[in-house]
């Protein structure tokens, strides 16, 4: 039993950081490849933000059915977006988003690693049945305050660069500006 509660913390903790590791993969390429997240985009990161913090709190707060709860919904909703996106470029000729990494472009990924997301948390749901692990995760402090610094920082980032980008109004469909950068260059 114990030895399933820790193997329970190290795969939340691996889901944190896998999560924090996709932020600061598109925050990067974002600055990198200089392109802007479509509205969609966006929406694909405010979903892999909520689905880190449910890990975040199973890893701080221990494992909880609340917890993988948002993480299911998250995912859910993360999954819908991109699959949205992907169903939009989907037909040959009608463009698409963005560079491609292996072929795929990142709406694609994001679907895939939603579902994932949702397979995996169902597979960790599996291994509490009959119990709730209300410990916190007993890994070293040092490396759990430097996952969960890490996916705080990179959500933080990717808000207020999405401010800069979009402001207090909607986004465009394409963006190809900053509009806090045009604002304070009027």
């Amino acid at each position: 039993m114990a030895r399933r509660n820790e193997l329970v913390a190290v795969l939340n903790l691996l889901g944190l950081l896998g999560i924090t590791a996709v932020q600061l993969s598109a925050y990067a390429f974002q600055f990198a490849q200089g392109e802007l997240p479509c509205p969609l985009c966006l929406l694909q990161r405010v979903a892999f933000a909520m689905v880190a913090f449910g890990f975040l709190l199973n890893v701080t707060h221990g494992s909880q059915p609340a917890h993988y709860g948002i993480i299911l919904l998250s995912a859910l909703f993360g999954a819908s977006v991109s699959g949205r996106q992907v169903l939009l470029h989907i037909v040959p000729g009608s463009g698409a988003y963005g560079s491609a990494i292996l072929d795929l472009h990142f709406y694609t990924w994001a679907f895939l690693l939603f579902v994932a997301t949702i397979l995996a948390t169902a597979t960790l749901l599996l291994l509490h049945v009959g119990e709730v692990d209300a410990t916190p995760a007993t890994t070293s402090p040092t490396w759990l305050s430097l996952v969960v610094i890490a996916a705080i920082v990179i959500t933080a980032a990717n808000a207020v660069s999405t401010f800069i980008e979009c402001g207090p109004i909607e986004c465009p469909d394409n963006p190809i500006s900053y509009w806090l950068l045009n604002v304070l260059a009027r």
